[in-house]
Protein backbone atom coordinates (compact mmCIF):
# COMPACT_ATOMS: atom_id res chain seq x y z
CA UNK A 1 0.00 0.00 0.00
CA UNK A 2 0.70 3.44 -0.87
CA UNK A 3 0.81 5.93 2.14
CA UNK A 4 0.75 9.58 2.43
CA UNK A 5 -0.65 11.35 5.71
CA UNK A 6 0.43 14.92 4.79
CA UNK A 7 -2.06 17.70 5.01
CA UNK A 8 -3.74 18.24 1.48
CA UNK A 9 -3.92 22.16 0.52
CA UNK A 10 -7.05 23.90 -0.05
CA UNK A 11 -8.45 24.49 -3.15
CA UNK A 12 -10.35 27.45 -3.77
CA UNK A 13 -13.31 26.84 -5.97
CA UNK A 14 -15.83 29.19 -7.70
CA UNK A 15 -19.49 28.90 -6.92
CA UNK A 16 -21.00 29.07 -10.04
CA UNK A 17 -21.15 26.37 -12.78
CA UNK A 18 -21.15 28.26 -15.53
CA UNK A 19 -17.77 29.99 -14.03
CA UNK A 20 -16.58 26.53 -13.03
CA UNK A 21 -17.02 25.20 -17.38
CA UNK A 22 -15.84 28.51 -18.06
CA UNK A 23 -12.44 27.98 -16.34
CA UNK A 24 -12.19 24.32 -17.33
CA UNK A 25 -12.71 25.68 -21.14
CA UNK A 26 -10.15 27.96 -20.35
CA UNK A 27 -7.55 24.50 -19.32
CA UNK A 28 -8.71 22.35 -21.99
CA UNK A 29 -8.31 24.72 -24.29
CA UNK A 30 -4.26 23.86 -23.64
CA UNK A 31 -4.00 20.26 -23.93
CA UNK A 32 -3.57 18.33 -26.91
CA UNK A 33 -7.18 17.33 -27.85
CA UNK A 34 -6.51 14.84 -30.09
CA UNK A 35 -4.60 12.89 -27.54
CA UNK A 36 -7.08 13.39 -24.99
CA UNK A 37 -10.08 12.15 -27.38
CA UNK A 38 -7.56 9.04 -28.26
CA UNK A 39 -7.21 8.20 -24.58
CA UNK A 40 -11.34 8.85 -23.92
CA UNK A 41 -12.03 6.25 -26.83
CA UNK A 42 -9.80 3.47 -26.11
CA UNK A 43 -12.16 0.75 -27.04
CA UNK A 44 -12.95 -1.08 -23.67
CA UNK A 45 -10.25 0.98 -21.66
CA UNK A 46 -11.46 4.46 -22.00
CA UNK A 47 -9.62 6.56 -19.37
CA UNK A 48 -11.76 8.94 -17.48
CA UNK A 49 -11.64 12.74 -17.77
CA UNK A 50 -10.28 13.61 -14.51
CA UNK A 51 -7.26 10.87 -14.80
CA UNK A 52 -6.72 12.76 -18.09
CA UNK A 53 -6.26 16.36 -16.71
CA UNK A 54 -4.26 14.83 -13.78
CA UNK A 55 -2.02 13.21 -16.05
CA UNK A 56 -1.52 16.37 -17.84
CA UNK A 57 -0.95 18.18 -14.71
CA UNK A 58 -4.21 20.21 -14.98
CA UNK A 59 -4.20 21.78 -11.51
CA UNK A 60 -8.11 23.25 -11.45
CA UNK A 61 -9.26 20.86 -8.90
CA UNK A 62 -12.43 22.05 -9.64
CA UNK A 63 -13.39 19.41 -12.51
CA UNK A 64 -13.73 16.83 -9.26
CA UNK A 65 -16.81 18.88 -8.36
CA UNK A 66 -18.41 18.32 -11.54
CA UNK A 67 -20.33 15.29 -12.47
CA UNK A 68 -18.58 13.45 -15.72
CA UNK A 69 -21.47 14.58 -17.82
CA UNK A 70 -20.40 17.97 -17.61
CA UNK A 71 -16.78 17.43 -17.92
CA UNK A 72 -17.30 15.85 -21.39
CA UNK A 73 -19.41 18.67 -22.33
CA UNK A 74 -16.63 20.96 -21.38
CA UNK A 75 -13.86 18.60 -23.52
CA UNK A 76 -16.87 18.13 -26.16
CA UNK A 77 -17.12 21.70 -27.10
CA UNK A 78 -13.12 22.44 -27.06
CA UNK A 79 -12.65 19.75 -29.61
CA UNK A 80 -15.55 21.04 -31.94
CA UNK A 81 -14.14 24.91 -31.47
CA UNK A 82 -10.51 23.26 -32.49
CA UNK A 83 -11.88 21.56 -35.68
CA UNK A 84 -13.74 24.38 -36.86
CA UNK A 85 -10.32 26.23 -36.35
CA UNK A 86 -8.78 23.91 -37.98
CA UNK A 87 -11.27 22.92 -41.00
CA UNK A 88 -10.76 19.90 -40.07
CA UNK A 89 -12.80 17.28 -42.12
CA UNK A 90 -12.70 14.74 -38.96
CA UNK A 91 -14.69 16.64 -36.75
CA UNK A 92 -18.62 14.23 -37.09
CA UNK A 93 -16.27 11.45 -36.48
CA UNK A 94 -14.52 12.99 -33.42
CA UNK A 95 -17.20 14.22 -32.14
CA UNK A 96 -19.35 11.15 -32.37
CA UNK A 97 -16.76 8.95 -31.46
CA UNK A 98 -16.63 11.69 -27.94
CA UNK A 99 -20.39 11.23 -27.49
CA UNK A 100 -19.89 7.27 -27.50
CA UNK A 101 -16.78 7.20 -25.29
CA UNK A 102 -19.44 9.60 -22.86
CA UNK A 103 -21.74 7.51 -22.49
CA UNK A 104 -19.79 4.67 -22.08
CA UNK A 105 -18.88 6.31 -18.92
CA UNK A 106 -22.16 7.20 -17.93
CA UNK A 107 -22.38 3.14 -18.23
CA UNK A 108 -20.31 3.54 -15.18
CA UNK A 109 -17.04 2.01 -17.31
CA UNK A 110 -14.38 1.61 -14.46
CA UNK A 111 -10.92 3.78 -15.35
CA UNK A 112 -8.08 1.92 -15.64
CA UNK A 113 -5.98 3.79 -14.57
CA UNK A 114 -7.61 4.87 -10.88
CA UNK A 115 -9.66 1.70 -10.86
CA UNK A 116 -12.89 4.31 -10.27
CA UNK A 117 -11.14 6.32 -7.26
CA UNK A 118 -11.31 9.37 -9.31
CA UNK A 119 -14.79 8.61 -10.83
CA UNK A 120 -16.05 8.42 -6.74
CA UNK A 121 -17.16 4.77 -7.27
CA UNK A 122 -16.30 2.15 -4.73
CA UNK A 123 -17.80 -0.95 -2.44
CA UNK A 124 -18.58 0.51 0.72
CA UNK A 125 -17.79 -2.37 3.81
CA UNK A 126 -21.25 -4.14 3.44
CA UNK A 127 -19.96 -4.91 -0.10
CA UNK A 128 -22.31 -2.49 -2.05
CA UNK A 129 -21.53 -0.49 -4.85
CA UNK A 130 -21.95 3.36 -4.09
CA UNK A 131 -21.50 5.62 -7.10
CA UNK A 132 -20.97 9.80 -6.73
CA UNK A 133 -20.86 12.14 -9.13
CA UNK A 134 -18.78 14.36 -7.80
CA UNK A 135 -16.33 15.16 -5.15
CA UNK A 136 -19.28 17.39 -3.25
CA UNK A 137 -21.42 14.00 -2.94
CA UNK A 138 -18.58 11.34 -1.53
CA UNK A 139 -16.97 14.23 0.93
CA UNK A 140 -20.77 14.47 2.04
CA UNK A 141 -20.90 10.43 2.76
CA UNK A 142 -17.40 10.69 4.63
CA UNK A 143 -18.54 13.89 6.36
CA UNK A 144 -21.81 12.11 7.74
CA UNK A 145 -19.71 9.14 8.53
CA UNK A 146 -17.16 11.29 10.51
CA UNK A 147 -20.49 13.33 12.46
CA UNK A 148 -21.90 9.92 13.28
CA UNK A 149 -18.55 8.50 15.44
CA UNK A 150 -17.08 11.69 16.32
CA UNK A 151 -19.31 14.72 16.86
CA UNK A 152 -16.96 16.88 18.45
CA UNK A 153 -14.17 18.01 16.21
CA UNK A 154 -11.63 20.93 15.89
CA UNK A 155 -9.56 20.16 13.02
CA UNK A 156 -8.82 16.98 10.83
CA UNK A 157 -5.83 15.44 8.58
CA UNK A 158 -6.69 13.08 5.51
CA UNK A 159 -5.26 9.92 4.52
CA UNK A 160 -5.81 8.13 1.83
CA UNK A 161 -4.05 4.51 0.92
CA UNK A 162 -4.27 3.06 -2.26
CA UNK A 163 -3.03 -0.19 -4.09
CA UNK A 164 0.09 0.01 -5.68
CA UNK A 165 -1.30 -1.16 -8.78
CA UNK A 166 -2.50 2.64 -9.49
CA UNK A 167 0.63 4.10 -9.58
CA UNK A 168 1.67 1.36 -11.91
CA UNK A 169 -1.23 2.15 -14.18
CA UNK A 170 -0.44 5.66 -13.84
CA UNK A 171 3.63 4.57 -14.94
CA UNK A 172 2.28 2.47 -17.55
CA UNK A 173 0.06 5.11 -19.69
CA UNK A 174 2.50 7.67 -19.30
CA UNK A 175 5.36 5.59 -20.73
CA UNK A 176 2.45 5.03 -23.42
CA UNK A 177 1.73 8.66 -24.31
CA UNK A 178 5.33 9.28 -23.98
CA UNK A 179 6.55 6.89 -26.75
CA UNK A 180 3.14 7.52 -28.80
CA UNK A 181 3.06 11.71 -29.02
CA UNK A 182 6.92 12.20 -28.58
CA UNK A 183 7.45 13.68 -31.94
CA UNK A 184 4.98 15.66 -31.81
CA UNK A 185 5.69 20.02 -31.20
CA UNK A 186 2.95 19.64 -28.58
CA UNK A 187 5.04 17.03 -26.99
CA UNK A 188 8.04 18.93 -26.68
CA UNK A 189 6.62 22.15 -25.40
CA UNK A 190 3.38 21.36 -23.05
CA UNK A 191 4.09 17.84 -21.60
CA UNK A 192 5.66 17.64 -18.36
CA UNK A 193 6.99 14.77 -17.08
CA UNK A 194 5.29 15.41 -13.69
CA UNK A 195 1.62 14.67 -13.02
CA UNK A 196 -0.78 14.75 -10.30
CA UNK A 197 -0.79 11.56 -8.57
CA UNK A 198 -4.35 9.93 -8.33
CA UNK A 199 -3.68 9.79 -4.13
CA UNK A 200 -3.53 13.75 -4.38
CA UNK A 201 -6.14 14.49 -6.67
CA UNK A 202 -8.58 12.60 -4.36
CA UNK A 203 -7.13 14.68 -1.68
CA UNK A 204 -7.49 17.92 -3.41
CA UNK A 205 -10.66 17.52 -4.72
CA UNK A 206 -12.49 16.34 -1.19
CA UNK A 207 -10.43 18.01 1.29
CA UNK A 208 -12.55 21.61 0.40
CA UNK A 209 -16.17 20.18 0.84
CA UNK A 210 -15.09 18.06 3.93
CA UNK A 211 -13.97 21.26 5.42
CA UNK A 212 -17.16 23.22 4.65
CA UNK A 213 -19.56 20.26 5.67
CA UNK A 214 -17.71 19.36 8.78
CA UNK A 215 -17.35 22.93 9.86
CA UNK A 216 -13.17 22.42 10.72
CA UNK A 217 -10.03 22.76 9.18
CA UNK A 218 -7.02 20.61 7.65
CA UNK A 219 -3.88 21.02 9.05
CA UNK A 220 -0.79 18.93 9.85
CA UNK A 221 -0.84 17.32 13.12
CA UNK A 222 -4.22 17.63 13.65
CA UNK A 223 -5.12 15.23 16.62
CA UNK A 224 -8.09 13.79 14.56
CA UNK A 225 -7.68 11.86 11.08
CA UNK A 226 -9.88 10.13 8.42
CA UNK A 227 -8.01 7.45 6.66
CA UNK A 228 -9.43 6.28 3.18
CA UNK A 229 -8.49 2.90 2.51
CA UNK A 230 -8.84 1.52 -1.18
CA UNK A 231 -7.86 -2.18 -2.10
CA UNK A 232 -8.92 -3.94 -5.80
CA UNK A 233 -9.47 -7.55 -6.30
CA UNK A 234 -6.88 -7.21 -9.54
CA UNK A 235 -4.19 -5.95 -7.28
CA UNK A 236 -4.58 -8.89 -5.04
CA UNK A 237 -4.60 -11.33 -8.12
CA UNK A 238 -1.59 -9.83 -9.37
CA UNK A 239 0.69 -9.84 -5.90
CA UNK A 240 -0.40 -13.65 -6.13
CA UNK A 241 0.90 -14.01 -9.45
CA UNK A 242 4.23 -12.08 -8.18
CA UNK A 243 4.31 -15.08 -5.36
CA UNK A 244 3.97 -17.94 -7.67
CA UNK A 245 5.73 -16.78 -10.04
CA UNK A 246 8.87 -15.79 -7.86
CA UNK A 247 12.34 -17.12 -10.10
CA UNK A 248 10.36 -17.55 -13.26
CA UNK A 249 12.16 -15.61 -15.86
CA UNK A 250 8.98 -15.86 -18.82
CA UNK A 251 5.46 -16.77 -18.67
CA UNK A 252 5.09 -19.43 -20.42
CA UNK A 253 2.26 -17.89 -23.47
CA UNK A 254 2.11 -14.05 -24.59
CA UNK A 255 -1.39 -13.77 -23.86
CA UNK A 256 -0.59 -13.89 -20.02
CA UNK A 257 1.95 -11.08 -20.37
CA UNK A 258 -0.73 -9.11 -22.06
CA UNK A 259 -2.67 -8.69 -19.21
CA UNK A 260 -0.17 -7.70 -16.79
CA UNK A 261 0.61 -4.10 -16.04
CA UNK A 262 3.64 -2.71 -17.69
CA UNK A 263 6.30 -0.02 -17.57
CA UNK A 264 8.99 0.64 -19.77
CA UNK A 265 12.77 -0.08 -18.92
CA UNK A 266 15.29 0.17 -21.81
CA UNK A 267 13.03 -0.57 -24.80
CA UNK A 268 11.57 -3.62 -23.00
CA UNK A 269 8.79 -4.36 -20.40
CA UNK A 270 8.73 -5.09 -16.88
CA UNK A 271 6.35 -7.32 -15.87
CA UNK A 272 4.86 -6.34 -12.06
CA UNK A 273 6.12 -10.30 -11.53
CA UNK A 274 9.68 -8.73 -11.84
CA UNK A 275 9.99 -10.46 -14.79
CA UNK A 276 11.11 -8.67 -18.21
CA UNK A 277 9.07 -9.38 -21.68
CA UNK A 278 10.60 -7.94 -25.32
CA UNK A 279 7.47 -6.06 -26.39
CA UNK A 280 7.30 -2.58 -27.89
CA UNK A 281 5.50 0.03 -25.28
CA UNK A 282 5.20 2.61 -27.87
CA UNK A 283 2.98 -0.02 -30.36
CA UNK A 284 -0.40 2.11 -30.62
CA UNK A 285 -2.57 -1.18 -30.29
CA UNK A 286 -1.33 -0.81 -26.29
CA UNK A 287 -3.85 -1.02 -23.69
CA UNK A 288 -4.37 -1.03 -20.37
CA UNK A 289 -5.98 -4.02 -18.58
CA UNK A 290 -9.71 -3.81 -18.55
CA UNK A 291 -11.11 -3.37 -14.90
CA UNK A 292 -14.74 -4.58 -14.42
CA UNK A 293 -14.99 -3.07 -10.93
CA UNK A 294 -13.78 -0.54 -8.53
CA UNK A 295 -11.48 -0.34 -5.39
CA UNK A 296 -13.52 -1.61 -2.01
CA UNK A 297 -13.35 1.21 0.09
CA UNK A 298 -12.71 1.14 4.21
CA UNK A 299 -13.29 4.55 5.88
CA UNK A 300 -11.68 4.87 9.08
CA UNK A 301 -11.68 7.70 11.51
CA UNK A 302 -9.19 7.78 14.77
CA UNK A 303 -8.05 10.60 17.35
CA UNK A 304 -5.34 10.84 19.00
CA UNK A 305 -5.28 9.70 22.49
CA UNK A 306 -6.08 12.07 25.06
CA UNK A 307 -5.00 11.89 28.46
CA UNK A 308 -6.47 12.41 31.60
CA UNK A 309 -4.37 12.78 34.93
CA UNK A 310 -4.15 13.57 38.24
CA UNK A 311 -2.74 11.83 41.67
CA UNK A 312 -4.48 8.71 43.46
CA UNK A 313 -4.19 7.79 47.03
CA UNK A 314 -4.81 4.05 48.27
CA UNK A 315 -6.41 3.24 51.39
CA UNK A 316 -6.30 -0.39 51.40
CA UNK A 317 -3.78 -3.36 51.55
CA UNK A 318 -6.04 -5.36 49.69
CA UNK A 319 -6.22 -3.14 46.31
CA UNK A 320 -3.75 -3.82 43.57
CA UNK A 321 -2.81 -0.96 41.00
CA UNK A 322 -3.79 -2.55 37.99
CA UNK A 323 -5.82 -5.38 37.26
CA UNK A 324 -4.04 -8.60 38.73
CA UNK A 325 -5.16 -11.79 37.59
CA UNK A 326 -3.38 -15.29 37.91
CA UNK A 327 -5.06 -18.36 36.91
CA UNK A 328 -8.09 -16.94 35.88
CA UNK A 329 -8.33 -15.81 39.37
CA UNK A 330 -8.55 -12.04 40.57
CA UNK A 331 -5.72 -10.87 43.42
CA UNK A 332 -7.29 -8.33 45.46
CA UNK A 333 -10.85 -6.83 45.75
CA UNK A 334 -10.05 -4.21 43.44
CA UNK A 335 -7.47 -2.39 41.08
CA UNK A 336 -6.75 1.42 41.04
CA UNK A 337 -6.99 0.99 37.33
CA UNK A 338 -10.80 0.03 37.27
CA UNK A 339 -11.55 2.13 40.12
CA UNK A 340 -10.47 5.48 38.32
CA UNK A 341 -10.20 4.17 34.62
CA UNK A 342 -13.61 3.21 34.97
CA UNK A 343 -15.24 5.77 35.66
CA UNK A 344 -13.56 8.11 33.33
CA UNK A 345 -14.04 6.36 30.14
CA UNK A 346 -17.98 6.50 29.92
CA UNK A 347 -17.91 10.57 30.21
CA UNK A 348 -14.98 10.55 27.47
CA UNK A 349 -17.54 8.09 24.85
CA UNK A 350 -13.95 6.30 24.56
CA UNK A 351 -12.97 2.61 23.10
CA UNK A 352 -10.98 1.94 25.90
CA UNK A 353 -8.22 2.99 27.74
CA UNK A 354 -4.88 2.41 29.57
CA UNK A 355 -3.61 3.15 33.30
CA UNK A 356 0.15 4.79 33.72
CA UNK A 357 1.77 5.43 36.98
CA UNK A 358 4.67 6.97 38.34
CA UNK A 359 5.64 3.94 39.58
CA UNK A 360 3.78 1.25 41.75
CA UNK A 361 3.37 -0.39 44.82
CA UNK A 362 2.60 -3.48 45.87
CA UNK A 363 -0.79 -4.75 46.45
CA UNK A 364 -0.48 -4.35 50.53
CA UNK A 365 1.34 -1.01 50.53
CA UNK A 366 -0.99 1.89 50.81
CA UNK A 367 -0.13 5.15 49.19
CA UNK A 368 -0.71 8.26 51.21
CA UNK A 369 0.39 11.47 51.66
CA UNK A 370 0.05 13.79 48.49
CA UNK A 371 -0.57 10.53 46.63
CA UNK A 372 0.47 8.98 43.23
CA UNK A 373 0.39 10.77 40.24
CA UNK A 374 -1.57 9.05 37.28
CA UNK A 375 -2.55 9.29 34.02
CA UNK A 376 -5.56 7.79 32.23
CA UNK A 377 -5.19 7.09 28.16
CA UNK A 378 -8.29 7.26 26.22
CA UNK A 379 -8.63 5.97 23.13
CA UNK A 380 -10.57 6.85 20.41
CA UNK A 381 -12.49 9.80 22.85
CA UNK A 382 -15.28 10.65 21.56
CA UNK A 383 -15.89 13.95 23.61
CA UNK A 384 -13.22 15.47 25.95
CA UNK A 385 -14.42 16.21 29.19
CA UNK A 386 -14.57 20.29 30.25
CA UNK A 387 -13.31 21.72 33.09
CA UNK A 388 -16.50 20.98 35.20
CA UNK A 389 -17.10 17.21 33.62
CA UNK A 390 -13.62 16.43 34.90
CA UNK A 391 -14.76 17.61 38.52
CA UNK A 392 -17.65 15.50 38.62
CA UNK A 393 -15.79 12.42 37.58
CA UNK A 394 -13.36 13.38 40.45
CA UNK A 395 -16.02 14.08 43.20
CA UNK A 396 -17.97 10.42 41.70
CA UNK A 397 -14.62 8.35 42.45
CA UNK A 398 -14.11 9.98 45.39
CA UNK A 399 -17.28 8.86 47.04
CA UNK A 400 -17.68 5.55 45.60
CA UNK A 401 -18.87 3.54 48.80
CA UNK A 402 -15.80 1.21 49.28
CA UNK A 403 -14.04 4.36 49.84
CA UNK A 404 -10.56 2.42 48.64
CA UNK A 405 -9.41 5.11 46.35
CA UNK A 406 -9.30 8.48 45.90
CA UNK A 407 -8.01 11.10 43.31
CA UNK A 408 -6.61 14.59 42.95
CA UNK A 409 -5.92 17.13 41.04
CA UNK A 410 -7.80 15.75 37.88
CA UNK A 411 -6.86 17.65 34.52
CA UNK A 412 -7.04 16.87 30.84
CA UNK A 413 -3.15 16.78 30.21
CA UNK A 414 -1.05 17.08 26.79
CA UNK A 415 1.09 14.54 25.88
CA UNK A 416 3.99 16.30 27.93
CA UNK A 417 2.12 15.12 30.73
CA UNK A 418 3.66 11.41 29.30
CA UNK A 419 6.61 12.04 28.92
CA UNK A 420 7.32 14.00 32.56
CA UNK A 421 5.26 10.93 33.60
CA UNK A 422 8.08 8.35 32.58
CA UNK A 423 11.15 11.10 33.24
CA UNK A 424 9.23 10.79 37.28
CA UNK A 425 9.06 7.38 37.43
CA UNK A 426 13.01 6.68 37.53
CA UNK A 427 14.92 10.22 38.25
CA UNK A 428 11.85 11.86 41.51
CA UNK A 429 12.53 10.88 45.05
CA UNK A 430 9.53 9.27 47.28
CA UNK A 431 9.11 9.10 50.89
CA UNK A 432 8.18 5.58 53.13
CA UNK A 433 7.32 4.73 56.09
CA UNK A 434 7.23 1.17 57.27
CA UNK A 435 6.60 -0.77 60.24
CA UNK A 436 9.89 -2.34 61.12
CA UNK A 437 10.97 -5.63 63.64
CA UNK A 438 14.39 -6.58 64.19
CA UNK A 439 15.37 -9.41 66.30
CA UNK A 440 16.52 -7.88 69.29
CA UNK A 441 15.86 -4.83 70.95
CA UNK A 442 16.59 -1.65 69.57
CA UNK A 443 19.28 1.03 71.06
CA UNK A 444 19.79 4.65 71.46
CA UNK A 445 23.06 3.85 69.12
CA UNK A 446 20.96 2.07 66.47
CA UNK A 447 18.77 5.26 66.09
CA UNK A 448 21.39 7.54 65.53
CA UNK A 449 23.57 5.32 63.19
CA UNK A 450 20.72 5.38 60.85
CA UNK A 451 19.45 8.86 60.79
CA UNK A 452 23.15 9.82 60.27
CA UNK A 453 23.37 8.15 56.60
CA UNK A 454 22.87 10.79 53.96
CA UNK A 455 22.57 9.80 50.56
CA UNK A 456 23.46 6.30 51.32
CA UNK A 457 24.30 3.85 47.96
CA UNK A 458 22.39 0.62 47.71
CA UNK A 459 23.33 -1.83 45.66
CA UNK A 460 20.25 -4.26 44.62
CA UNK A 461 20.31 -7.19 42.63
CA UNK A 462 16.94 -7.74 41.16
CA UNK A 463 14.58 -9.25 44.40
CA UNK A 464 13.93 -13.20 44.80
CA UNK A 465 10.03 -12.30 44.55
CA UNK A 466 9.70 -10.60 41.23
CA UNK A 467 12.59 -12.74 39.06
CA UNK A 468 9.79 -13.97 37.46
CA UNK A 469 8.91 -10.95 35.98
CA UNK A 470 12.25 -9.09 35.78
CA UNK A 471 15.58 -9.11 33.99
CA UNK A 472 17.91 -10.11 36.82
CA UNK A 473 20.16 -7.10 36.93
CA UNK A 474 22.55 -5.07 39.25
CA UNK A 475 20.73 -1.24 40.33
CA UNK A 476 22.34 0.99 42.08
CA UNK A 477 19.71 3.09 44.59
CA UNK A 478 20.62 5.92 47.17
CA UNK A 479 19.02 6.34 50.12
CA UNK A 480 19.05 10.17 50.79
CA UNK A 481 17.70 10.14 54.26
CA UNK A 482 16.32 8.17 57.37
CA UNK A 483 14.57 8.84 60.20
CA UNK A 484 13.35 6.72 63.60
CA UNK A 485 10.80 6.60 65.97
CA UNK A 486 10.27 4.25 68.65
CA UNK A 487 6.83 2.69 68.99
CA UNK A 488 5.73 2.91 72.75
CA UNK A 489 6.25 0.01 74.97
CA UNK A 490 7.89 -2.14 72.27
CA UNK A 491 11.79 -2.50 72.31
CA UNK A 492 11.73 -4.40 68.80
CA UNK A 493 9.40 -2.42 66.76
CA UNK A 494 10.13 1.19 64.92
CA UNK A 495 8.40 3.44 62.79
CA UNK A 496 11.33 3.76 59.45
CA UNK A 497 10.63 6.68 57.52
CA UNK A 498 13.20 7.54 54.82
CA UNK A 499 13.28 9.11 51.53
CA UNK A 500 14.74 7.34 48.81
CA UNK A 501 15.48 7.38 44.59
CA UNK A 502 12.75 6.18 42.69
CA UNK A 503 12.76 2.78 41.81
CA UNK A 504 13.93 1.66 45.28
CA UNK A 505 13.11 -1.79 46.74
CA UNK A 506 12.22 -0.85 50.27
CA UNK A 507 11.50 -4.44 51.50
CA UNK A 508 14.39 -5.60 50.35
CA UNK A 509 16.60 -2.50 51.48
CA UNK A 510 15.00 -3.82 55.25
CA UNK A 511 15.49 -7.69 55.19
CA UNK A 512 18.50 -7.65 52.81
CA UNK A 513 17.06 -10.06 50.48
CA UNK A 514 19.82 -13.05 51.10
CA UNK A 515 22.17 -10.49 50.92
CA UNK A 516 21.11 -9.25 47.53
CA UNK A 517 20.59 -6.01 48.97
CA UNK A 518 23.80 -4.60 50.21
CA UNK A 519 23.80 -2.90 52.99
CA UNK A 520 20.30 -3.23 54.63
CA UNK A 521 18.97 -2.42 57.72
CA UNK A 522 19.66 -5.66 59.01
CA UNK A 523 23.11 -6.03 58.02
CA UNK A 524 23.81 -2.27 59.31
CA UNK A 525 22.08 -3.29 62.60
CA UNK A 526 23.65 -6.74 62.63
CA UNK A 527 20.43 -8.66 63.04
CA UNK A 528 17.51 -9.89 61.35
CA UNK A 529 14.71 -7.49 60.02
CA UNK A 530 11.46 -7.31 59.05
CA UNK A 531 9.03 -5.33 57.28
CA UNK A 532 5.40 -5.57 59.48
CA UNK A 533 3.26 -2.69 57.25
CA UNK A 534 4.67 -0.71 54.25
CA UNK A 535 2.98 2.93 52.90
CA UNK A 536 4.25 5.37 50.32
CA UNK A 537 4.08 9.05 51.90
CA UNK A 538 4.90 11.08 49.42
CA UNK A 539 6.08 11.08 45.52
CA UNK A 540 8.11 14.38 44.78
CA UNK A 541 7.15 15.06 40.76
CA UNK A 542 6.07 18.27 39.23
CA UNK A 543 2.95 16.63 37.64
CA UNK A 544 0.47 17.40 38.39
CA UNK A 545 -0.33 19.58 41.36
Amino acid sequence: MADDSSSTPVVQTTTSDDDDMRLLGFAVQELPLHAVNHLLTMPNHQVCVRCIFCLFNIHEGIYALLSPTKLHLVVEKEIKVENVLNESPGETEDVKTLQSSQESELKSSICPVCLGVLQFNYYDESNTMVKKDHAQDFAMTVAEHVKQKFPEISSFSLEVSLPTLITENEQAILSYIKKKYASEVWFQDKFSSEHISVKDALKLSITPPLETLMGVKSCVGSDFRIRLTFEHVDATSTENRMGKNQGNKRFKSGAEVSNLHISEANGRVKCTNGTIQNRDVSDSNFQLRKVDQPCHMTLMCSRTPIYIGGRYLKFSRNVSQTRWIIDDERKGEASVEELVGGNILPTTNGDGYKFHAAGREDIDVRMLGSGRPFLVEIQNARHVPSAESIKEIEKKINNLESNLVRVKHLKVLGTQGWSLMREGEAEKQKQYAALVWISRAIKDDDVQVLSSFKDLKVLQRTPIRVLHRRSPLDREKIIHWMKIEKVAESSQYFLLHLCTQAGTYIKEFVHGDLGRTHPSIGSILGCRAEILQLDVTDVKMDIPE
